[in-house]
């Protein structure tokens, strides 16, 4: 199904320590979103598109839970790690088993600090000859520091490792019930028997992809990394199908928080541990044995016996939306935790939060209040995702 793609084809190259970031970036779909209409705001040091002429952040919601849509996601960090050495070396910084991922799995993992905080999350593809690290646009220069420095570390131990950037392939992200069907048309294959959270090289209008089943709306996707020069040609292809429309960040932000899904910097950050935001379970069996990675004895210890003072929480929220920040009481009014993310669900017609809470206030169908500029207000702690997810399954 896939074609045969040589190592070279991200044609990644290698980054020196000093790392400079402009002030406004525009991504290579920046004129066909004017085009259609874009608003912009400035997101990580980029201006990318919020909403578009043609439909709301609501309708650009609803859209995508129904039919498709496009994201541009280029402003992410896309690198490779080569070498023989390169599991030993990533395993050092996250908490994945990478050694025993299939090739062509993919796998969410965190970025962690010898406090046992959370750096980024990222997903990393095992590919035939190299690791595949798709991480955050706003640690983006963060990540990339952070890789570059422990490499030069290992590397001065005698090890076989290089980190590379990829800069010249754009990032876009197909999400929604008729993406299999609208990327098919384009690939001429069959993509039925691709399994949730895998990747591999495919032909789209004949020109060579990396392609992840994978996204951040609880959707059906795919995200899309294609040679800059052919970005804007593939993506007008996608939106030849009358089933597919560009969204923005407006429309990602209100579909990830439904799907339960954290945004890094709100509700996970550096003092977060994984045992905290609920995401032990990115911590592999084997690295739960042997440890091996930044703040493993904090982590570990954590998650053997519980710990960790709070826990992130789901909450459906009656009255007014509770926006981050927003004080989080229990039932006899005692400040015990602090939204992170909040929105009116367009799917649910209600509206939902992430917070974090003191532990032993977590439980499912705690009755908590939320302070929401003078107004006490009832929440209702709920298990997490608000919409039940429409991952492909085989």
């Amino acid at each position: 199904m896939a074609t045969a793609v040589a190592r070279s084809l991200f044609k990644p190259r290698q980054v020196g320590a000093r790392l400079m970031s402009s002030a406004s970036q525009r991504t290579a779909l920046y004129e066909l979103h004017k085009k259609h209409g874009a608003k912009f705001g400035p997101f990580a040091g980029w201006d990318m598109p919020l909403v578009y002429a043609d439909q709301g952040a609501l309708d650009s919601h609803l859209h995508t839970r129904k039919n498709a849509s496009i994201f541009d996601v280029s402003h992410m960090l896309q690198t490779r790690i080569v070498g023989k050495d390169r599991h030993r070396f990533l395993e050092r910084l996250v908490v994945a088993d990478l050694k025993e991922l299939p090739e062509g799995a993919a796998t969410l993992s965190l970025f962690t600090n010898p406090s046992g905080g959370i750096e980024d999350d990222t997903i990393i593809t095992q590919q035939r000859d190299s690791l595949y690290v798709v991480s955050n646009a706003g640690c983006a220069d963060k990540d990339l520091a952070h890789l570059l420095k422990h490499a030069k570390i290992f590397q001065s131990e005698g090890a076989d490792v290089e980190v590379l950037k990829i800069d010249d392939h754009s990032l876009i992200a197909l999400q929604g019930p008729a993406s299999q069907r609208a990327l098919e048309q384009l690939a001429a294959v069959s993509l039925s028997q691709m399994p949730f959270m895998t990747g591999q090289f495919i032909d789209i209008k004949g020109v060579p992809c990396h392609v992840a089943r994978s996204g951040y709306t609880g959707e059906d996707g795919f995200e899309l990394s294609i040679p800059t020069g052919e970005v804007v040609s593939i993506t007008q292809a996608l939106l030849e199908n009358p089933q597919v429309k560009l969204a923005g960040l407006g429309a990602r932000d209100s579909l990830r928080l439904e799907a339960g899904l954290c945004l890094y910097g709100s509700d996970i950050d550096s003092t977060t541990t994984p045992m905290e935001a609920g995401l032990t379970w990115t911590v592999g069996k084997r690295r739960r044995a042997e440890g091996g990675f930044i703040g493993a004895d904090i982590i570990l210890d954590q998650i053997a016996n519980k710990g960790g003072s709070r826990r992130r929480v789901g909450l459906v929220v009656e009255g007014a939306p509770a926006r981050a920040h927003a004080k989080v009481l229990s039932a006899e009014g005692e400040e015990i935790g602090e939204i992170t993310s909040g929105v009116p669900a367009p799917s649910l017609g209600k509206n939902i939060a992430m917070a974090y809470v003191k532990k032993g206030f977590n439980k499912k169908d705690t009755v908590l209040k939320v302070q929401v500029r003078n107004r006490v207000q009832n929440a209702t702690v709920v298990k997490m995702p608000f919409v039940p997810s429409g991952y492909h399954k085989v």
